[in-house]
């Protein structure tokens, strides 16, 4: 094609075959300033969990007014209808409105609406709306209508004379594919890159009547072309003619149809002052009598083709100058240029101006898109991404149209034992200030800060183990504050526990006086499954319960602290609270910091000053310590080696360390180096049946430089005995036994089954206590009564019945809930909370805990079982 040049009204009668002119007599008078403009948007209802589309568009279309929000073919899929304007920044607010409104009922039912050509992720079902015409429809093209997943967005341009309609649309045919450029938004099909910024055109097209308008000789050729294409019996009725653009079926406008659906509303408005300015220049081309230059359909084609390959990162075809491809800038700042008078006269060369260079400068929606994805390697940071740009409103058009976004906590909150939420729904005094930062930044940006946090924690390999598959540590965004009085209380208590417990474990495996003086009887310790003679040979050792990991609640209903159990032996979560509260620093900096906030960066220094105050007195100079762990493959490989590389310490398994001379040693790079204490962070059974760094069984030697005080292990073998649950039952006995002191926290009052008439008390009340293995750990064969099945219930009185003295019953405590981020807002979920007792020459509070959450509907907090975990905000 040659190259042609002049202004608007030239640019809007292309170079080809020439048309002849419409009479001059049906022409109104109006301009660019008297041209009305509407918009239809469609948007994807997405499941906040999920992040997938769901067909629940007729639930959310129940909640909202008739005429301005409307089903489309797809049950996943809902229109909105704007007003009539002649300002865009009416309009702009108009759209922003429905939008608001549209969120929010969304938001109460788990949902959210998105902009895009098409959805990031694939659809849940390809569900059609049930009403005679979409059913009738998907009688008739079948696949067709089912993969119609695509969200558009069509502008009218208020044309109440239909001849002028026909002309101005075949006018214009050939600028519209620039519009699709500036809107593609949809590089995805079936949640994969299809390497094109539009792939919604490429199903769009697929409609037999889709494609670009070609149409001249008036009204008349326009209604005989759909008769005749009606007689074919591809399509049923006018509507369903679907050129990119059209004199609407139903309305006095012309309708641009080729446009994906925009994330930001202001690129909708942006489009409207753009083709409005179009079907002006095209007006007085009409109303000056020139002849219009017809393209040949292969070509508009060919412009929509390229348009949609690469929206404004590559080149385009203006088929009013040439056939020959130029950079996206060249094309639009060009058409700007062309369209100049119109826009002026409109009064929005200013603002469409501004837009267009702002477009330019983000780049199109798809690309962003694609930097999101590449960013994550996550297709959910995609989809958070545009639930936040379609709610955000605009950067231009100022306070007047930003739109709030939905609300964060729910209506329907359950604050009954809430921590953070009173029953009137505001912030509870200790999250005043915190709450209303959570409310401010919404639903979306917490998706956006969802996704920063994986992305950090994929970063630090911030994973467990469960089933031998490696996941990253679940972390929830709203951090818990426990309050300075509460926190002094629970020192107290926990320092006298921890205490009162390590005198049993030195007493357990020496005298046993606690027994003798009948405080703890004979047969509960020597049952006990942790009770190993492996323990009698730490006798050298000055404490035995070096780290312990003590469980605690919150009585949902008087707000009273309970310890729940105790953890002697390799107890978790120390360095996983340390590296939460790094990433709540990095997720939400937004957050203020209370003032007295315990600093958890000191928590590895403490620890390791505690595992060298345990060195035996046969160390010389600075101790050698060691963290012993099973490597990779254990559930808590981040913390091992996160913790050993904060401490300084090697991280070793078992073969790295051999016995020399009576003394256990290894070698750091190539030195040998004397190992006076073990971190150990793995099963004593594993190791003491695991080889050494000669290939011979490691055990039996290291027992032995154990029992002659050549080597102290932390926490020492056989602790289990002190961490039995049945053992817990006489805690509180043990504190008034060894310490001479009241207990300053309380037990979950708890009930031994091997006692027959205890037993008898327990069986029929199984149904509404909870029942524990005395051995149990992690949670597994836990039986919560109110919340099991009664086939659960039956089996497990049978384990009971079977080995009484293997089970204990306690009470069923009716935990805290704490505001959690499930996708869709803050919802409630039980809490409690790991504390951590050092225990070397005084016994300290470690200023990290972790604060677990249970999963929806449950009580188990263990991470093992589903629950996830807190930053844990610790005032002094």
């Amino acid at each position: 094609m040659s190259t042609m040049t002049g202004g608007a009204d030239e640019a809007l009668g292309v170079h080809g075959q020439e048309a002849p002119p419409l009479p001059l007599g049906v022409l109104p008078a109006a301009g660019a300033a008297a041209l009305t403009v509407g918009v239809e948007e469609e948007f994807h209802v997405i499941d906040l969990r999920s992040r997938r589309p769901v067909p629940r568009a007729p639930e959310l279309l129940d909640r909202m007014p008739r005429g301005r929000y409307a089903a489309e073919l797809l049950a996943s899929i809902v229109e909105t209808n704007s007003g009539v304007h002649l300002g865009l920044e009416e309009l702009r607010d108009d759209l922003a409105a429905l939008r608001t409104a549209l969120a929010g009922a969304a938001s109460q039912a788990g949902l959210g609406i998105l902009a895009s050509g098409t959805p990031p992720l694939p659809p849940v079902s390809a569900t059609v709306t049930p009403t005679t015409r979409f059913l009738t429809m998907l009688d008739d093209y079948a696949l067709l209508a089912r993969e119609q997943f695509i969200c558009g967005m069509q502008v009218h341009v208020g044309l109440p004379d239909r001849e002028l309609a026909v002309e101005v649309a075949a006018r214009t045919a050939p600028l519209v594919p620039l519009l699709l450029a500036l809107t593609a938004s949809s590089p995805w099909w079936q949640g994969a890159d299809s390497g094109y910024a539009s792939a919604r055109s490429l199903v769009w097209q697929r409609w037999p009547t889709a494609g670009p308008y070609d149409v001249w000789g008036g009204a008349e050729g326009h209604d005989r072309l759909v008769s005749d294409l009606m007689a074919t019996g591809v399509i049923r009725d006018p509507k369903m003619i679907y050129f990119d653009v059209r004199p609407s079926p139903r309305l006095p406008t012309l309708e641009l149809r080729i446009c994906d659906a925009c994330p930001d509303v202001d690129d909708v408005m942006m489009v409207a002052g753009l083709f409005r300015a179009m079907v002006a220049a095209a007006m007085l081309a009409v109303r000056d009598g020139r002849p219009a230059l017809r393209v040949p359909a292969p070509l508009l084609r060919a412009a929509a083709w390229r348009a949609s390959r690469s929206g404004l990162e590559g080149d385009l075809l203006d088929l009013s100058v040439s056939s020959t491809p130029i950079p996206a800038g060249v094309a639009l700042r060009g058409l700007v240029d062309r369209l100049r008078p119109q826009l002026t006269e409109a009064g929005d060369a200013e603002l469409v101006t501004t837009l267009v260079e702002r477009a330019f400068e983000r780049g199109s929606s798809a690309e962003r898109q694609r930097q999101a994805y590449v960013r994550r390697e996550r297709m959910g940071e995609v989809v958070d991404l545009l639930l936040e740009e379609t709610l955000a409103g605009g950067a231009i058009s100022g306070a007047a149209g930003a739109v709030a976004l939905p609300p964060v906590v729910a209506p329907d909150y359950d604050t009954q034992s809430d921590e953070a939420i009173t029953a009137s729904g505001e912030a509870s005094s200790a999250y005043a200030a915190l709450l209303p930062v959570l409310r401010s930044l919404g639903v979306a940006a917490l998706h956006r800060r969802e996704a920063v946090r994986e992305g950090e924690q994929r970063a630090h390999d911030v994973t467990f183990t469960v089933g031998g598959e490696r996941r990253l540590f679940p972390v929830d965004l709203v951090p818990r504050v426990v309050p300075a009085e509460d926190v002094a209380h629970l020192e107290r208590g926990l320092l006298q526990r921890a205490r009162a417990l390590d005198a049993f474990l030195h007493d357990v495996y020496g005298a046993r006086q606690v027994v003798s003086d009948g405080v703890l009887p004979a047969d509960l310790v020597r049952q006990s499954p942790g009770l190993r003679p492996t323990g009698a040979l730490a006798r050298h050792q000055l404490v035995r319960a070096h780290v312990s990991g003590m469980d605690l609640v919150r009585d949902g209903r008087t707000g009273q602290w309970l310890v729940l159990e105790d953890n002697l032996r390799i107890p978790s979560g120390l360095g996983y609270a340390v590296q939460n509260r790094r990433l709540s620093r990095t997720v939400l900096p937004e957050l203020p910091t209370p003032v007295g906030l315990v600093d958890v960066e000191s928590a590895p220094a403490l620890l390791l000053q505690t595992l060298r105050e345990a060195a035996p007195e046969t160390a010389d100079g600075d101790p050698g310590v060691v963290m012993l762990s099973e490597g990779p493959t254990g559930s808590a490989w981040f913390e091992h080696r996160m913790l050993g590389e904060e401490m300084g310490i090697p991280v070793l398994a078992p073969d790295a360390l051999r016995v020399l001379d009576g003394r256990l040693v290894t070698y750091v790079r190539g030195e040998r180096m004397p190992v006076d204490v073990i971190y150990l962070r793995m099963g004593e059974e594993e190791l003491l049946h695991s080889a050494g760094a000669d290939g011979r069984p490691l055990g039996p030697p290291l027992l032995g430089v154990l029992d002659a005080g050549r080597v102290s292990v932390c926490n020492a073998p056989g602790n289990g005995v002190g961490d039995d649950k049945a053992v817990y039952a006489y805690v509180p006995e043990l504190i008034r036994y060894y310490l001479g002191e009241e207990p300053a926290l309380a037990s979950v009052p708890t009930y031994l089954c091997g006692d027959p008439d205890t037993l008898q008390t327990v069986l029929p009340r199984i149904g509404e206590l909870v029942l524990k293995p005395v051995d149990g750990y992690g949670g597994e064969g836990v039986l919560i009564g109110p919340l099991a099945s009664e086939e659960e219930v039956d089996a497990t009185r049978r384990q009971v019945l079977a080995a009484p003295d293997r089970w204990i019953a306690q009470e069923l405590v009716s935990l805290s809930t704490h505001p959690t981020f499930d996708g869709s807002g803050l919802v409630p979920r039980h809490v409690d909370l790991r504390a951590f007792v050092l225990l070397g020459r005084r016994a300290r509070l470690a200023p990290a805990a972790l604060t677990r959450v249970a999963p929806a509907g449950s009580m188990i907090v263990n991470s093992s079982r589903g629950g996830g975990a807190k930053d844990t905000w610790m005032l002094r």
